[in-house]
């Protein structure tokens, strides 16, 4: 990300090698008595209005066995309003809301009733139900993540005169991977995720921030490690400015988003780009998470600029084609770019470069599709493989030749490649927001199990830590 233009236009196109892994399934093994007991779900609606859905739940052990709570998996269908990202958020729980879940996902089939799922789980910290027993009331609810109106007379699973528990079949529940309650809309039977968590996330040394500030100016952000850029220079637009007023910071709804606004009016002089990064640079295997919004379109004006938005992990490059540089990026361009058409989301691991006379070293996976809208990005590093997820599915895999060597730091920005995509000169800004970002130190976790990390953060209402060791 700190490259010249040119080079970072290149490094892509040059790339020495490309997967792209979708779906990938390794699936880990579980005791015999564990997949497909019998589960009843119970469902109750708490909310018929427009501006979230409140499905209720209780999970009933109906078998002759104690069930594993972390095993199981409850799916709620429903249709979304065109464009829409959601929120999920736990208002109360018997077994704790730190202990639940909740992840949504697209359906392979979509009907006239459903085409996405809150797909509700447990962490290990839930524990067992023996027979006969249940769960207590699990109060959940769902909205858009920019609270604009929901429809939900036409969710599948929505039930507008359940208003006490009962069993309810157009909700699905699994245990350990096998369907055991509930009908899906038609052809979308459940099948097991390949990242469900089978352990509690682990703890340890992790970085947290919730990104609750006051304003750039705010002296909590540099007390707690980050730095707002404004030193000139690239990558992206000749001339533009770096401008750390252009992050800032706001509630929508009780959560505290971060906000990086790029603008421009078609002129290297009236471009500003943001880029919000730590100081220190200390992070290197592990977990790199963090909820982002991209945005296809501009605030207002012309669209069609070849904008960047991202979420990466970066050092230094000491020398040409040194083996110890490393980059780890999510990179949306939503005009296209690099040579590509249109809207693209890449992932690209680093070995290394050479800046002049190009030369690159890096292995990418792509989709060429609209990412606009929420989505939770996750990335983990061992000693064995890089591997990227987009909202809880497997989006790549790359190699261990592209393992880090040193730490590095971590990287919010948005920038123009050029101006060739839209050359109007009336003015226009992008708006990328940022929800919250974890690190977790030497430790793989599942996207599931980043949820529910961050679900605990906030549980216990803590909205920073950094636990991460300096590097000697």
């Amino acid at each position: 990300m700190s490259h010249p233009t040119n080079g970072r236009s290149l490094r892509i196109r040059a790339a020495l090698a490309a997967a792209t892994v979708l779906g990938a399934t390794v699936l880990t093994a579980l005791p015999a008595a564990a997949a497909g007991e019998p589960v009843t779900v119970q469902y109750r609606q708490s909310a018929t209005g427009s501006d979230q859905a409140e499905p209720w739940f209780k999970v009933v052990n109906t078998g002759s066995s104690t069930v594993s709570l972390s095993q199981v998996k409850v799916r709620y269908y429903f249709k979304a309003e065109a464009g829409a990202s959601y929120t999920y958020a736990c208002s109360w729980a018997v077994k704790g809301c730190a202990h639940i879940t909740g992840t949504f996902g697209t359906l392979a089939n979509p009907t006239a009733t459903a085409d996405r799922y809150l797909e509700v789980g447990f962490t290990a910290g839930a524990g067992t139900l023996a027979p006969g027993a249940d769960t207590g009331d699990m109060q959940l609810r769902f909205h858009r993540s920019n609270w604009q109106p929901l429809n939900q007379s036409d969710d599948y699973s929505f039930g507008p005169a359940q208003t006490t528990y009962a069993n309810w079949p157009k909700v699905t529940a699994a245990v350990g991977g096998v369907n055991v309650w509930g009908t899906a809309p038609a052809g979308n039977q459940p099948t097991p995720d390949p990242t469900d968590p089978t352990t509690p996330p682990p703890t340890g040394a992790a970085l947290f921030d919730d990104f609750d500030y006051t304003a750039h100016t705010d002296p909590a952000i540099a007390a707690h490690g980050w730095s707002v850029r404004s030193n000139s220079g690239g990558p992206g637009v000749p001339g533009a400015t770096w401008a750390p007023e252009n992050v800032t910071f706001a509630k929508e709804g009780a959560n505290s988003l971060m906000n990086l606004r790029t603008s421009t009016a078609g002129t290297g002089e009236s471009t500003r780009h943001t880029e919000i990064l730590t100081r220190s640079s200390k992070f290197k295997n592990g977990t790199y998470a963090a909820r982002v919004r991209f945005s296809d379109a501009p605030l207002s004006g012309p669209d069609g600029d070849r904008i960047v938005q991202t979420f990466f992990t970066i050092n230094d490059l000491k020398a040409p084609m040194a083996d110890d540089y490393a980059e780890y990026d999510f990179e949306y361009l939503p005009n296209g770019g690099w040579g590509e058409p249109a809207n693209i989301l890449y992932t690209t691991s680093w070995e290394t470069y050479r800046p002049d006379p190009w030369e690159a070293v890096n292995q990418h996976s792509e989709d060429r599709t609209s990412y606009a809208g929420w989505h939770d990005l996750v990335v983990t590093i061992d000693d064995q493989a890089i591997v990227y997820y987009v909202d809880g599915r497997e989006f790549g895999r790359h190699d261990a030749r592209y393992l880090p060597e040193r730490p590095m730091s971590i990287n919010f920005n948005q920038w123009l490649i050029d101006l060739a995509g839209q050359t109007s000169t009336t003015p226009r800004a992008y708006d990328q927001k940022v929800d919250y970002v974890l690190h977790v130190k030497d430790q793989v976790l599942t996207p599931a199990q980043v949820a529910a990390k961050v679900a605990a953060y906030r549980s216990a209402g803590t909205t920073f830590e950094d636990s991460v060791p300096a590097v000697p």
